[in-house]
Formats: C-alpha cells, structure tokens, sequence
C-alpha cells in the first residue's frame, strides 16, 4: 500500500472532562444526561444535528410504555408536547395481519393492537434541549477520530480522544469514556477486544462459506397515504402482498433489479428477518396517512459497514436508489399511493450487526437458557421473548460486567456496544427502552466512580438499578 508523509504536529487538548460520551444514541444520550445531574462535567460527542440515533437521525421513532427512570421521562415529555401517535383498529382497519405491515403481520387478521410512535424531528429536540438543560457539553456534527491510549500492564487507559469538526482536529480529555456509538467504534479504536458481526448463517445449499452480518437497513417516510384504497386494491383485486402491480411495474421497466427481491432460503438464526425485501414494508407513523418504510441491504452483498467505508458508500448510494424506485412505482401502480409523497429518508443506513465487544461478562443465550443470575445485576429478572428460540419467553438477568470491556480500565459500554452475542443483541436487547436504560446504568455508574475516584472495574455493584 502506497504512504504518504504526515507532518508530525501537537493536536490541542481544547478541554477536560469527568466524563466523556461517544455517539449521543439512547444509550450516549442518557449515559450522558445522568452523569451531568449527577453533578459531573460531561462532553457527548456526535456526528448528527441531533442526540437520538436511529430513532431521530435515523427515523425509526419507535415509542411505548416507559420503563422506568429517563426512558419514562423521555415518553412522558414527547407525549405533553404532542409528538406521539398511535394507530389502532380503529385508524387502521384491517391492519393487523396485513402481509405490507412491518410489525403486526403476524397477527390474525382483526385484532385489536396499538402501534404509537414519535416524531423524529420533535424528539430530537427535546433530548438536546435536555441535554441542554443538564449541563452536558453537547458537539454536534462532530465526528470521533481515534483514542489516545497509556499502555499499562493489565488494563490500559484511555486518556482522551481525538475528534474533528468545524473547529478543526482536536482531543478532549476525560476520566471515563463511555461507548454509545452502537458500533462499539470507541472500544475498537482504544484497542479492547470484540468480535466482528456475522453469526450463525443460513443452513442450507444457498450457503456458501461468506459469514455475513445481519444487514442494515434505511428508513424512509411516505406522506398523503390513502390507506383505505390500498386495503380495497389488496381485497378486490386479491393481491394481498402486491405481487400482481410488482409484476406488472417489473416487465414495463419501472422497477430496477433488486427493489423486490426474494427472501432467502434456509434454516438457522435470521429465519425471515432481514434477509429478502419481496413485498412493500411499512408501519403507520407521524399521523393518518403516513408510513414509515423499510429499505434493508442485500443479505448477499455482505457488507460491513462498521468497518469499511466502501461499503457504507455503498450501501447508501444503492438504497437510496431502491427508495427513490420504490417511491416512483407505489404513486405509479399502487391505489392509494397516487397522491402521496416521499417526505423524508434516515440520516444513515442503520446497522444492526457490528462489532460485539468482549467484556468481563459476555451474556449468550445459554446463559439465559441456563437460568443464570448474578450478584451484580443492574436490573432485577426480565422477561422477554427469544426470536432464536422460537419467540419463547424467559426470565434473565444482565451482570454489570456485561458494561466492561476487557483490557481497558476506564471505558464502559452502554446499549447495542454490550458486551452481548450478536444473537441476543440483535433481536431481544437493542431497543429504544432498553438501550436508553443501559446509558442511565453506564451514566450513574460513571459518576459513582468519579466521586469515589475509582475505575469501573473496582464499582462494587450490589443491587438492581431498575
């Protein structure tokens, strides 16, 4: 590979700081507010206009029930200022068990159900402006570069990170670091162990050898959705998943290769999830007569876009593609779509499958199959349903260890960065609630440990936080 010299020069250390947050997700977004109530003097570094991640920048804006501490503070705030709504039955006859729906296609056909959702934009705003509100030293548009490490034997430290933004390359100090990147980015660049993204792949003989991640996906919201003639074009024209108008748009050239693709086939961990788009994707949002869509990578093209920035160029270049074909063939051959409009597409492509750290604790299925509990867990049991065993639920506990990586004294993870699986990260533990609690534990624990002036690793956890 060919080099070049770099002028060797003194990168300035603009500021310091107790604690440090890297990427401002629900994870670094509460990591970062309780730190900063807690008293401490707190930076969140972001790459976007606004805190939220794939809910806000990235439009997934999936809301529900709060569960306890920001998380409840979060809904109860979207709500007062009139930024979630809710479809039913009663909005959305003949939703459920819809084949187009992305959430309730399961259900039997008439049940009633409750999807709500919030505003993107409006969320965001209100999770900077209680950011705000709390202190922290917020930089948006700010992208996190590398990790100044001190080598020491055991566990190494990070003493501050290299960033860039309209200031220029700069580093920030700080005592503890924590990772809401959701790509574990920051535990990469500081040298603690992971392992890549990719898992158990389908059995079968459309198998090859290539491990590849579960594949990411942008999102994308459609506006001036006459519902009600979708479902009557669905019902008289007994097209239930639109493969007659897909037909019909594929043999005039108005649907490029790859917009509709077939699901792929095999047994083993992704089942049908992810890994085919062969029917229109959408869930109601925002108000009547919008959807929000989904538009997800080929399984095949296998890309990671963690780690390579081809593929992230690619990925959003061909999507954003896709979107734009779609769009133009759903006003064109779908009822109900003539008049709508593509209102809006995700900062980025979501990745569902990255880089999985490898912590003092790292929580697997077995573990939960096992039955295992742990004198630090940080919430008392859950239960949840396992899309790896048949959607049956279980009751578990997640150990405080699970937030610190190996190697590195002063780092702790938070959200889709756990020390967790890829299987039960992806489909049980990475969702809005979730990961915003596992930033209020890392945010609280980071404080505790400034104020006892001790490393994450000698935090003696004893009891459940939620």
């Amino acid at each position: 590979m060919r080099a070049v010299e770099w002028p060797a020069r003194p990168i300035p250390v603009t500021a310091s700081y107790d604690v440090v947050v890297v990427g401002g997700g629900p994870g670094g977004f509460a990591a970062a507010l309780q730190a900063a109530r807690m008293g401490m003097k707190v930076a969140l570094i972001e790459r976007f206009d606004m805190p939220g991640g794939v809910h806000t920048s990235g439009l997934q804006g999936a809301a529900g029930e709060g569960v306890g501490g920001i998380h409840t503070e979060l809904m109860e705030r979207f709500a007062a200022e009139g930024h979630i709504y809710v479809a039913t039955q009663d909005t959305h006859p003949d939703w459920a068990g819809n084949p187009l729906s992305h959430y309730e296609r399961r259900m039997q056909p008439g049940s009633a159900f409750a999807r709500a959702s919030f505003n993107p934009e409006g969320a965001g705003t209100i999770m900077s402006r209680m950011l705000a509100e709390a202190g922290v030293d917020a930089m948006y548009g700010t992208t996190f570069v590398d990790a100044v490490m001190r080598r020491e034997s055991g566990n190494d430290v990070i003493e501050a990170i290299v960033i860039h933004n309209a200031s220029g390359t700069q580093a920030i100090a700080g005592t503890i670091f924590i990772d809401g990147s959701g790509t574990a980015e920051l535990v990469a660049r500081s040298g603690a162990p992971f392992v890549r993204g990719g898992g158990g792949q389908p059995e079968g003989a459309e198998w090859d050898g290539v491990n590849r991640p579960i594949p990411g996906g942008l999102l994308w919201i459609m506006t001036g959705v006459e519902y009600s003639k979708v479902v009557a074009h669905q019902r008289d024209a007994n097209d239930p998943r639109l493969s007659k108008v897909i037909a019909e748009a594929s043999a005039a050239g108005d649907l490029p290769p790859g917009v509709y693709r077939p699901k792929m086939g095999g047994k083993n961990v992704y089942g049908e999830a992810y890994i085919g788009h062969p029917t229109l994707d959408m869930s109601p949002m925002l108000a009547d007569g919008s959807f929000i869509m989904w538009q997800n990578a080929p399984y095949e093209w296998a890309l990671r876009m963690d780690e390579s920035a081809a593929d992230e160029a690619r990925a959003k270049r061909e999507l954003r593609g896709f979107i734009n074909a779609e769009a133009a063939f759903l006003q064109k051959y779908v009822p109900g779509f003539e008049g709508a409009t593509l209102a809006s597409v995700g900062r980025y492509v979501g990745t569902r499958d990255g880089r999985h750290p490898i912590g003092e604790h790292v929580f697997t299925l077995e573990g939960v199959l096992a039955g295992h509990t742990y004198r630090d867990a940080v919430t008392k049991p859950m239960t949840k349903p396992f899309f790896w065993d048949a959607y049956r639920k279980h009751s578990f506990e997640v150990p405080f260890r699970c937030f610190l990586p190996k190697k590195v004294r002063n780092l702790l993870l938070t959200g889709a960065s756990l020390s967790f699986t890829y299987e039960t990260i992806f489909m049980v533990m990475r969702n809005f609630p979730w990961c915003t609690q596992t930033g209020e534990i890392a945010g609280f624990a980071a404080a505790r440990c400034i104020e006892k002036k001790i490393s994450p690793k000698e935090l003696e956890w004893t009891q459940p936080y939620f």
